[in-house]
């Protein structure tokens, strides 16, 4: 193995060795990183900024030590002194390899940048918000009948509205007595109604009659990406969406590695905290610049995120959440203010936080139990919130079980050969022609298949630059359809498939889905190692579903509706083919979109169903996949695709599989499916 320091690329996950002195931008450009630069690598364009870490990385094995990177230089003071870097930050161009490193490279630095796809569901909402504005006539001050102004416009709240006991914070105090003479007693003021713990309180005053309106973000803190919708609190209209990549990605692409980043490192919980606050900051400022509002008028924010995100959002050390019981440092909802989590929003804005479900099922699992009541339904209910970590609800009204499964981010594109995040120019799209055994695709950014005339045109300022999550599922079906990868995972020779795209690699065998090379391009391949990969995952998701079903006594559900904006883009077939969900009709396999974030807009526009969905969190029974003996088993289980021992009557009905396995003995037997235990039956 060559002793060359290691570069590890986040979040592409990309690698590989390169000689002291290499410049990292060099090293982006030979492992195709998508790394920005304009100005040729001369220091001018700054647009390959990088961010390196250092410490201890468990899931990478390295230790990157603080001279991994070459020295600050003069070229990069330069520019700090011109224009400025975020702390932090370096320049691809100029600093160079020193020794092992991991380098996060910026959404603004990616010239593909990432579509982040959580958009707001269409969803009818009582309106109830929890601040409002009301117009108010102030006695004026009196020597005969002397008292604050202060009291004066709480007695006016209460004489002309009927709301008792209002309390005001010091910033109200410092500037009302200006206000309220400028629109001579006159004045509008919004109003925090307050709730079971809180007192009502006077957040902002306007002189005389203020015609505008407030607003309120509904935030879904993903372990990949953080989605924000900013609404308005007076008609309940999302003003605009918007989503960045979770700066956390770069301490780990899952939820362990980055608590286990937290236990190496001394301050790695709260370097973490910091960077995920930071890129709240930066969407904030983004979708208010987007709806052209004062950022300063967002008087109400409900957060939505998994256990860990939820502890190091809050500054909480994830320690206790990485071992037995997974204990958290509390489970119920949170009321706090802005300025406690140094969100850039309104002074006064108050903060409200989903409760937890249990150590591993977060705030979004109770935000998409909001959003698609499980205890509502009549018939039983299968809800997947599929990403890097999967939220799995069953239910029905006799009763809700609810457990999380680490799928990984193998979904999104990540440890995947040629996998990327959902960006233009990546795969989303896949068919195999049934005679030719040859791919067909689209792209995100063009309605044309590959092989339809006009494509290249299409594509031309993109490109074809990898696979994001929805196209490796559809893929590794279709090549499962087609006898191309058979059930325990294994993908055939030329002679075994009859596909002229499968070729050699190594000891296994890989299939062409596309060669750009000579256009400069990159190659593309589903290689043995991502089906493995996932195998892995869509093992663990079904496995959840499977204990939850076990728990409940039933074999099968009566409707699946799959959450998540990644959820939104699978095809129902091919997930069904993949194993990824139990056996049903596919017109009862349904998406829910961005579920987590309609419940988080469902609570901050209806205060009520904040009471609701913390009395719901209640009486959800919380299953424990680690500590259940079953889910091993099912997890070998459904490693084949689909599954070694479920017989899928439903799918057998639509699409027949071929029964082919190209296993000879003497090859990879390390298919988690290449053999056929069977379950026991309870």
């Amino acid at each position: 193995m060559s002793s060359d320091p290691l570069v590890i690329f986040t979040p592409s996950g990309k690698r590989g060795r390169f000689a002291q002195g290499t410049p990292i931008l060099t090293a982006a450009r030979q492992l195709g990183v998508d790394l920005d630069s304009v100005c040729g690598g001369r220091g001018i364009c700054s647009k390959c900024q990088i961010t390196p870490s250092y410490g201890s990385f468990s899931k990478h094995n390295v230790e990157v030590m603080p001279d991994a990177l070459s020295a600050w230089n003069a070229v990069e003071q330069r520019y700090q002194d011109k224009r400025g870097l975020k702390e932090g930050r370096r320049l691809g161009c100029q600093a160079t390899v020193q020794g092992d490193v991991v380098i996060d490279v910026p959404p603004e630095s990616q010239v593909h940048k990432q579509v982040v796809r959580k958009r707001a569901e269409a969803r009818d909402i009582v309106l109830n918000p929890s601040t409002r504005l009301f117009y108010v006539e102030v006695a004026q001050p009196d020597m005969h009948e002397p008292s604050g102004d202060l009291e004066r416009l709480q007695d006016a709240l209460r004489v002309q509205w009927d709301i008792a006991h209002v309390a005001a914070d010091l910033h109200i105090l410092q500037t009302m007595q200006p206000i309220l003479r400028k629109g001579d007693w006159k004045v509008t003021v919004a109003v925090n109604l307050g709730d079971a713990e809180n007192p009502a309180r006077i957040m902002h005053i306007w002189p005389g009659y203020y015609d505008g309106s407030l607003y309120g973000l509904a935030v879904d803190l993903g372990s990949t990406t953080i989605a924000a919708h900013l609404c308005d609190l007076q008609t309940g209209e999302v003003l605009a969406s918007s989503g960045v990549m979770n700066p956390q990605i770069r301490f780990g692409e899952d939820l362990m590695s980055r608590v286990s980043y937290s236990m190496m490192n001394a301050s790695g919980a709260d370097e973490m905290t910091r960077a995920v606050r930071e890129g709240m900051t930066a969407l904030f400022d983004q979708v208010a610049q987007e709806a052209g509002i004062d950022a300063g008028l967002i008087v109400d924010a409900v957060f939505v995120c998994n256990p860990v995100m939820h502890h190091l959002f809050l500054g909480i050390d994830p320690f206790e959440l990485g071992q037995a019981p997974f204990a958290l440092a509390t489970s119920n909802a949170m009321r706090l203010r802005a300025t406690d989590l140094g969100l850039n929003i309104h002074p006064a804005a108050r903060v409200y936080i989903l409760p937890c479900i249990a150590g591993h099922v977060g705030a979004d699992a109770a935000a998409v139990a909001l959003s698609e009541a499980p205890d509502k339904s009549d018939d039983l209910v299968l809800i997947v919130d599929v990403g890097t970590n999967a939220e799995i609800l069953l239910g029905n009204r006799e009763k809700v079980l609810a457990c999380s499964s680490p799928t990984g981010p193998a979904f999104e594109g990540a440890q995947i050969s040629s996998g990327q995040r959902a960006a233009p120019g990546a795969i989303e799209r896949v068919e195999i022609d049934a005679v030719t055994k040859l791919p067909r695709f689209k792209v995100i950014g063009s309605d044309l298949w590959s092989d339809e005339d006009g494509f290249d045109d299409a594509i031309a300022t993109t490109g074809v630059t990898g696979i994001c999550g929805s196209g490796i599922i559809e893929m590794v079906a279709e090549m499962r359809m087609h006898g191309i990868v058979d059930a325990p995972g294994l993908i055939g020779t030329t002679e075994q498939t009859g596909s002229a795209a499968v070729f050699a690699d190594g000891r296994t065998n890989s299939y062409m889905v596309y060669d750009g090379t000579a256009a400069g391009g990159p190659l593309i391949t589903v290689t043995n190692r991502d089906i493995r990969e996932i195998q892995m995952a869509k093992a663990a998701l079904y496995s959840g579903a499977r204990l939850l079903m076990d728990k409940f006594g039933v074999d099968k559900v009566d409707r699946v509706v799959l959450a998540g904006a990644f959820g939104a883009h699978i095809s129902t077939k091919h997930a069904m083919v993949l194993g990824m969900i139990p056996d049903a009709p596919l017109d009862k396999v349904t998406s829910a979109g961005n579920a987590a974030g309609t419940g988080a807009r469902i609570a901050l526009l209806n205060t009520k169903a904040r009471a609701e969905i913390e009395q719901t969190v209640r009486a959800i029974h919380k299953v424990e996949t680690a500590l259940e003996p079953r889910f091993q088993e099912h997890f070998v289980n459904a490693s084949a695709i689909p599954n070694a021992v479920e017989p899928f009557p439903i799918l057998n009905s639509i699409v027949t599989l071929p029964t082919a396995t190209f296993n000879t003995g003497g090859g990879d037997r390390s298919a988690a499916g290449g053999g056929r235990s069977r379950r026991r039956r309870a």
